[in-house]
């Protein structure tokens, strides 16, 4: 298993650094794994003047999977937008082709005193958002910012081609075959062209999973049913935009969006592994921060790209095996329970998977 390693910025080489423990861990126990490691984002523009540089992307073609940790941060604010970090992330996303960003919620029973919501409504949260990532506003054509009547005008292209909706549509029913046989699609089909597309593909490819329950939901409503009542869903699916904002919404379901891990798969399930929170800058280099998602992460790597489902359940329990033991770092804590360090979290994760 060839594995390219993309710290990136802000907290990312501090929680990527706990997942490689495990890796590692995995690795004493005779796994086969070769990582080696290339920058991304800022630290792609402080090596090479390019958020995405030609190494780093060349690395990733090569490699079975990736393990990213978080791009970005304020002193890159000022650059050129295709120098930003930002634009790294959403270019290695393209290059790769990965389309299909699977988001899981899943609120572990010792956290449910950490949700900003009553524990009744979160408790047995087991929640898998779907989300479409290579093509909505963030990649739509013609964007920019000109002057119109004299004024600036800044414009997006919110565009979704049939094909790019079927394939993501196939993805989530295949999920949720796997899970509760319901399937939510989100979208604003009463206002968006583009939206009325994305129906009438998710409605057409139900034909082919009779056995899944498809409901349609507007995206406002649903960010309302997600705080109001989250367990009403099992599998979502959505676009790229309103994806991004909807599952960072759940990640407060669970407690703290650091416990929140994602993949990202191409059409061969070849996948791009990273926690969905971003760099954090204002804890950076203090070992504050949770590497749970990231490590959780791996898990889902073994789960998707190495159909490894035994190592995947075996990080996961060890994960669920320090949360049960009260340890936590300062996102997640609650009263009564031990605080720990980002290293010392990632270090008790190796000795739950030890034994």
């Amino acid at each position: 298993m060839k594995l390219a390693v993309l710290p990136g910025d802000g907290i990312g080489p501090e929680i990527v650094a706990q997942a490689v423990k495990v890796l590692d861990a995995l690795k004493s126990d005779g796994a086969k794994i070769e990582m080696e490691t290339a920058p991304i984002g800022g630290a792609g523009y402080d090596a090479a003047g390019d958020p995405l540089p030609a190494a780093t992307l060349a690395l990733a073609r090569a490699a079975d999977a990736v393990l990213l940790g978080a791009v970005g941060g304020p002193q890159y604010d000022a650059l050129d937008r295709p120098l930003r970090p930002e634009r790294g992330l959403l270019r290695i996303r393209k290059e790769l082709n990965l389309f299909a960003n699977l988001r899981p919620a899943l609120l572990y029973p010792e956290l449910a005193g950490a949700s900003s919501l009553k524990s009744e409504v979160v408790s047995g949260l087991d929640l898998m958002i779907v989300r479409e990532l290579t093509g909505d506003v963030y990649f739509g054509q013609p964007r920019g910012i000109e002057v119109r009547n004299g004024e600036r005008v800044g414009f997006n292209t919110m565009l979704y081609s049939e094909s790019e909706v079927r394939r993501v549509a196939h993805v989530a029913f295949g999920i949720a075959m796997k899970r509760g046989k319901k399937l939510c699609s989100v979208e604003k089909a009463n206002v968006l062209e583009c939206s009325e597309l994305w129906k009438e593909v998710m409605i057409e490819v139900a034909k082919d999973y009779p056995e899944v329950a498809l409901s349609h939901m507007y995206v406002d409503n649903a960010a309302m049913q997600l705080i109001r009542a989250p367990k009403q869903f099992d599998t979502i699916v959505t676009g790229n935009l309103f994806g991004d904002i909807l599952s960072d919404a759940a990640s407060m379901l669970s407690g703290s969006i650091g416990m929140l891990p994602s993949a990202s798969l191409d059409e061969r399930n070849k996948g791009m592994y990273e926690p969905i929170h971003g760099s954090a800058p204002d804890i950076a280099g203090r070992n504050l921060a949770n590497p749970l998602a990231t490590i959780l992460s791996v898990a889902m790597m073994y789960r998707y790209t190495f159909a490894d489902l035994a190592t995947a359940d075996r990080i996961e329990n060890a994960v669920k095996k320090v949360i049960a033991q009260g340890l936590r770092t300062g996102d997640i804590w609650t009263e009564g329970a031990r605080k720990v360090s980002c290293s010392e979290m990632g270090d008790a994760v190796v000795a739950a998977l030890a034994r």
